[in-house]
């Protein structure tokens, strides 16, 4: 049986057709902010900039064997799928499809038929099949194959218990707290966990009770509150990681629109799980500010003070290399788009790893972020010199800069505070 509404009108997220119920608008141009929600398993457009990272991720760690090796397929579970756009990305984008293995899984059987129509009408046309597995790590076999996903209507937690994946996907609407340890447990003795929080009210420290009750950390809405929400939910992870003797190894974090987006490898390790909390700590409001393992002064935290991207994964996530596994073609387009329609999505697959791959180097290291706004008062300048100015000015100093994709403008550079101060004030 279709569901309600069933077809309601095209839009294509990458290269993959997707039906949007009638009465949700096209998205706009730049979407940004939670979309207005439309009934459960709503599409929201602002989340497909984290749902094309996902697909760049999934398909490095296939091309670079930084998961599993090459004779093994990897287990993949989006665990709220609602209307499955993301796995029907994975299964329409990512290449070498004969060694991945998707489940998709939602509480909402409505929004997952939104899916499984989606997914017939356009189908893939590979003609790919699983080899069937038998021993105890096999993926569930309950729900139904259809050109290559499995679909699961079933509580997200029960399918996490049930079989382990080297893949999780938990993006919830809200926050992923409730979610986390079934996840992360579920997760084989090496695999890749990607969540998303939109609770950042909690994460930012602007609703301190819900920050303290859910991630057991205190906020100071300034502007490094996004940061701080990135490294706050990073620490949540990483202290239930260790419980389950797991340590956790940033590979993307960042703060876009209005969510947290993180993407980790956690490995079984006793050892290195017992290391969890060797970058755990406050940041201090200090000018500049700094990390410290005790909080003083004004401060936020407990969050992660270490690396937040992998210098070679995230060093990988180019635009060219977005737009060749992302980009629509002619063949992809829905009948009703115009040539703004196309540009948009070109634009917007580009926006989605702008800065990505010239910042990796320094977020992967000890590196100092910088608010631009905040930057003319520190300095005492009137007005502050542009991002390429600045830049020249540490090069030449020897140190390195880059823009960092944040909300604000912001960057990340390896010069210490005064450096910064002085370069502001003699750019020009």
């Amino acid at each position: 049986m279709k569901p309600d509404g069933w077809p309601g009108h095209l839009w294509l997220e990458g290269k993959t057709i997707v039906h949007l119920k009638n009465h949700q608008e096209r998205p706009s141009h730049m979407p940004r902010g939670p979309a207005s929600k439309t009934g459960e398993g709503f599409l929201n457009p602002a989340m497909a900039p984290a749902r094309t990272r996902s697909v760049l991720l999934l398909a490095d760690a296939i091309e670079n064997e930084w998961l599993v090796s090459k004779d093994k397929p990897i287990r993949i579970l989006d665990a709220l799928c609602a209307t499955g756009v993301r796995a029907r990305r994975w299964r329409k984008e990512v290449p070498q499809q004969d060694r991945i293995r998707i489940t998709a899984n939602d509480l909402d059987l409505n929004a997952q038929k939104w899916g499984r129509e989606s997914h017939k009408a356009h189908p893939i046309g590979d003609n790919i099949i699983w080899p069937e597995e038998k021993d105890r790590f096999s993926i569930p076999q309950d729900g139904i194959v259809e050109d290559g996903i499995r679909w699961i209507n079933s509580d997200a937690r029960r399918v996490m218990v049930d079989a382990p994946f080297q893949w999780i996907d938990v993006d919830p609407f809200g926050s992923p707290v409730k979610f986390l340890d079934s996840a992360i447990q579920a997760i084989s003795r090496i695999g890749v966990l990607e969540v998303t929080a939109t609770d950042v009210a909690a994460l930012c420290g602007s609703t301190k009770n819900s920050a303290v009750r859910r991630y057991g950390s205190v906020g100071i809405t300034d502007s490094y509150m996004h940061d701080d929400a990135t490294r706050i939910l990073l620490a949540t992870i990483a202290r239930i990681a260790a419980m389950h003797d797991k340590s956790m190894h940033p590979i993307l974090a960042l703060f876009d629109g209005h969510h947290v987006r993180v993407s980790v490898l956690l490995k079984r390790s006793k050892e290195t799980a017992s290391d969890w909390n060797k970058h755990i700590g406050y940041r201090i409001r200090s000018a500049p500010y700094h990390f410290a393992k005790i909080p003083e002064g004004k401060y936020t935290g407990p969050m992660w003070t270490g690396p937040i991207f992998d210098r070679n994964i995230a060093g990988r996530m180019t635009i060219e290399r977005a737009m060749e596994l992302c980009c629509g073609s002619e063949d992809d387009y829905p009948e009703d788009w115009n040539d703004e329609d196309i540009e948009h999505s070109k634009r917007e697959i580009a926006r989605t790893v702008r800065h990505i791959s010239e910042s990796a180097e320094l977020l992967s290291q000890d590196h100092l972020l910088v608010a631009i706004d905040d930057l003319g008062v520190c300095a005492g300048v009137g007005q502050i010199p542009s991002m390429k100015s600045i830049k020249k000015g540490l090069e030449e100093r020897g140190f390195k800069m880059a823009h960092c994709q944040m909300p604000e403008p912001m960057f990340a550079t390896d010069a210490d505070w005064e450096t910064v101060l002085a370069v502001t004030r003699s750019a020009k």
